[in-house]
């Protein structure tokens, strides 16, 4: 039996006549930070939502912790699996976006406690103390009875990455999670996913941060145009990329 967390074969996606994955594989084990780099239209964020079911995708298959997500194959038929099923699969995966998608009625503690007490049907005690020892975590312990428009957008980021991580997820999904960020609220983000990388916690990460990957990756993949170009150790694909594209980016990138 494999020991991946995330395996992922052959996957496909189209929009209309537009095929936006063209057979990406793609594996990772417990405690991997992978980072997803490339040009913008190159499949990374759609790569992400099909992951967490967010997309549908048209050939291939994704497997979480064993298990086959989204569809199943029945009389030599491939078919979508019940709501109730992908609902419960998606339970496996938390996700960060670019925007907070906060509750704006709701303060930190109780955006957090939200998916613990509906979805984990937890009680509101302990709901709590799960939401408080996450926001602590993320250095927010004291703005815990703050609603949304009362903190700073690095700080709601920080709330939305507590909400996802209190779930107990097995794979944690970060997409351009400071893209919506203004400059000088950006490291407050990273310093936080790179503390929960130390930790071991498993991530896949879709960032235009270059020198954050190179810095908390243990593997990074470039993609382009629908396809892994390159993928390997980040001090190798940095220092010395081995197809001209990715030079290009990384010159682009201006990493240094």
């Amino acid at each position: 039996m494999s020991s991946n967390i995330l395996e992922i074969s052959n996957l496909h996606k189209r929009f209309g006549d537009v095929e936006v994955l063209k057979g990406v594989d793609c594996a990772m084990q417990q405690g991997d930070v992978v980072c997803i780099i490339g040009s913008s239209g190159s499949g990374k964020t759609t790569m992400l939502r099909c992951i967490n079911m967010l997309e549908e995708f048209n050939d291939g298959s994704i497997r979480i912790a064993g298990q086959e997500i989204g569809y199943e194959m029945r009389g030599g038929t491939r078919r979508r699996k019940s709501e109730l099923e992908i609902a419960r699969q998606r339970a496996l995966t938390g996700m960060a976006f670019q925007q907070f998608n906060l509750f704006p009625h709701m303060t930190a503690t109780e955006n957090v406690t939200l998916g613990l007490i509906k979805v984990k049907k937890m009680g509101r005690d302990e709901a709590v103390a799960v939401a408080e020892r996450w926001l602590d975590r993320v250095g927010l312990l004291a703005r815990r009875n703050h609603y949304p428009g009362q903190l700073s957008g690095g700080q709601q980021q920080r709330v939305a990455i507590a909400r996802a991580i209190a779930m107990e997820p097995k794979l944690m999904l970060f997409d351009e999670v400071t893209s919506a960020l203004d400059p000088e609220l950006v490291n407050e983000v990273l310093l936080v996913i790179k503390d929960l990388a130390r930790e071991g916690m498993t991530m896949l990460l879709v960032t235009h941060e270059m020198r954050f990957a190179y810095e908390v990756s243990t593997r990074v993949i470039f993609m382009n145009q629908g396809r892994i170009a390159e993928e390997g150790n980040p001090r190798e694909m940095f220092v010395q990329p081995q197809t001209e594209r990715l030079a290009e980016f990384l010159k682009s990138s201006a990493f240094n």
